[in-house]
């Protein structure tokens, strides 16, 4: 009965507060709105980025990157982007080879908590799509995971 009491006075106080300063409290928990912070695109050296320009997708090698990216949507669930996909043919190998540039759209979705970041997102799925031209042996429609 006691607990009770003096939780129901913090309560009160609180409120009183809250009221005083302008500011309206949630009456509980479960009537405040749910909504998720932004989210972020984590880049190799593991920076959460938001609407970059270019991104690298070939970490290890740098042999493919997204350029001159022009985000039309940036939302908690989801971004979308146009831009070039700059792809290294590696022929005859990637140190002699030469980039191609090839139009793509970018959607980045699936957002998550991110792990060790409390309060932070990140988008864990890419998917490009080509409009036109594509890299040999490459689908119209590619989606994979992004690491963390």
């Amino acid at each position: 009965m006691r607990a009770q009491r003096a939780k129901t006075t913090i309560l009160v106080c609180a409120g009183a507060a809250l009221a005083a300063a302008g500011v309206s409290a949630p009456v509980s928990a479960s009537s405040a709105p749910r909504t998720r912070p932004g989210a972020a695109v984590v880049d190799c050296a593991e920076n959460p980025q938001v609407r970059p320009g270019t991104f690298m997708l070939a970490c290890g090698d740098g042999n493919n990157v997204l350029t001159s990216l022009r985000w039309s949507r940036w939302q908690p669930q989801s971004a979308v982007a146009e831009g070039r996909d700059m792809v290294n043919d590696c022929r005859p190998y990637c140190a002699a080879g030469h980039f191609h540039s090839y139009r793509v759209r970018v959607r980045l979705d699936e957002p998550q908590h991110r792990p060790g970041h409390p309060g932070q997102w990140h988008y864990t799925r890419i998917t490009l799509t080509y409009p036109a031209d594509r890299p040999a042996d490459t689908p119209r429609v590619v989606t994979t995971r992004l690491w963390n």
